[in-house]
């Protein structure tokens, strides 16, 4: 068993000062909407010619501490035969790999999820750290509407993430516990602030009675929003202060680091969400991200499936991934946008 030292290490190094963590952690079939979207046919060697492209973006180690992979991406290698994890590792980038298996209808319990992949889970991680991975991600997803989330999928879904999280470290690797809860719907940022919080609450309560130890985890969470579609949004300086004040009731400052993810936010809230929590610290943990599409959507736009467009899906990746690492010390501005636009 890795020492628990060893943890908080790896832990602290993917909050390291000005960076956060790539998502790319997308599934088959999500890949394939991303690829659609583009009019690029979704075939494996397209998905490795594009996840290379992320991977050797030449500066990208200076924002991005970590990068989640998918089964698939974690065993392909780039055109000179490096495997990913070892491609990553030589620029400085750790591992990680997303072990759950998706969100499923939960049982007598309309309209809400509970995350499956917990059976042979030992053994899977055992693979990936074989593999080179050093951490992993598990989500969990929680609904708001008329009596939701329930106190049953709460809990059911907590007692899964603590399961998964204990596992991790008992092979070795950094568990991210992501509850997530889902922004579509037209509630309002209090009644996202509420579901968060107890599905926060839920999860600290199950992570310390099955002995996980919080400075060797990071907490993958929401920020509290508006609903996606309520009639009036609440803005950036009220997202940040509803998103702390939800975070400091429920989240041990044991924990090292809280990495946002941007759930369907554009590009440029999911930056100025984040950049406003940090000009409001110091915080007991360090705020970060791990960011998927809001990483990612301006490179896959850029390249377009073509060779000769690398450079330019570098360039876009790395400019979003600048532009984060400048939130993250609460540097970033509206105009940093501008400039790159014009």
């Amino acid at each position: 068993m890795i020492a628990a030292q060893e943890l908080a290490t790896t832990a602290r190094a993917l909050v390291a000062e000005g960076k956060g963590i790539l998502a790319a952690d997308e599934s088959t079939g999500t890949i394939k909407k991303r690829f659609d979207s583009i009019e690029v046919e979704s075939t494996e060697e397209n998905r490795r010619a594009y996840r290379q492209m992320l991977f050797t973006t030449a500066g990208a180690a200076d924002f991005v501490s970590g990068v989640i992979l998918y089964d698939e991406t974690i065993r392909q290698s780039s055109e000179d035969g490096t495997s990913f994890p070892e491609l990553l590792e030589r620029e400085g980038i750790i591992p990680g790999i997303k072990v759950d298996c998706g969100a499923k209808p939960l049982a007598l319990a309309d309209g809400e999820t509970v995350t499956e992949g917990l059976d042979g889970l030992r053994e899977r991680l055992e693979e990936y750290r074989q593999l080179g991975a050093r951490f992993a991600k598990w989500r969990a997803t929680y609904s708001i509407g008329d009596g939701l989330p329930s106190e049953y999928c709460v809990w059911v879904n907590a007692h899964a993430l603590a399961r998964y999280a204990a596992l991790c470290q008992e092979a070795g690797l950094v568990p991210i516990v992501e509850p997530e809860v889902l922004q579509e719907g037209a509630h309002t940022i209090e009644e996202s602030s509420r579901a968060t919080g107890r599905a926060l609450q839920a999860v600290y309560t199950e992570l310390h009675d099955q002995r996980v130890e919080l400075d060797g985890t990071l907490l993958k969470p929401n920020m509290v929003l508006s609903g996606y579609g309520a009639a009036q949004r609440a803005d950036v300086d009220e997202v940040a202060d509803a998103t702390l004040e939800c975070l400091y009731r429920h989240v041990p400052a044991a924990v090292p680091g809280i990495v946002f993810l941007s759930g369907g936010q554009t590009d440029e809230d999911a930056t100025a969400h984040l950049n406003a929590m940090n000009q409001r610290g110091p915080h007991p943990w360090e705020l970060s991200f791990s960011y998927g599409r809001a990483l990612q959507a301006p490179a896959l736009k850029a390249w377009g499936g073509r060779p000769e467009n690398l450079e330019a899906g570098q360039q876009a990746y790395l400019h979003r991934a600048r532009l984060n690492g400048a939130a993250r010390t609460g540097s970033y501005s509206a105009e940093m946008e501008e400039r790159a636009a014009a």
